[in-house]
């Protein structure tokens, strides 16, 4: 899917801010939580993210989500990550 046609997906879905994102290479971030919901789609790069104990990669082109209030733990790949990303307050 292109970025333009996520970002109108975003949109149509209720996401009230929509905004590309780029993250450094190897950063961890810890178990934590956001006060909104969140769509990605991977754009460059690669992330993975821990939930509920199970650890999952996403990759240029996959789309992950992130429930509101979601513990979760992030781990940034050897290029980072970029992403177009939609929050839902």
């Amino acid at each position: 899917m292109n970025v333009e046609k996520f970002a109108q997906q975003l949109t149509d879905e209720g996401f009230d801010e929509v905004l590309a994102k780029t993250l450094p290479a190897k950063q961890q971030l810890d178990m934590h939580t956001h006060p909104f919901a969140v769509k990605a789609l991977v754009t460059a790069g690669q992330v993975t993210l821990g939930v509920g104990g199970e650890l999952t990669t996403y990759h240029t082109g996959d789309v992950f989500s992130i429930s509101r209030d979601c513990e979760h733990s992030e781990l940034y790949g050897d290029e980072g990550v970029s992403y177009m990303l939609g929050r839902k307050h």
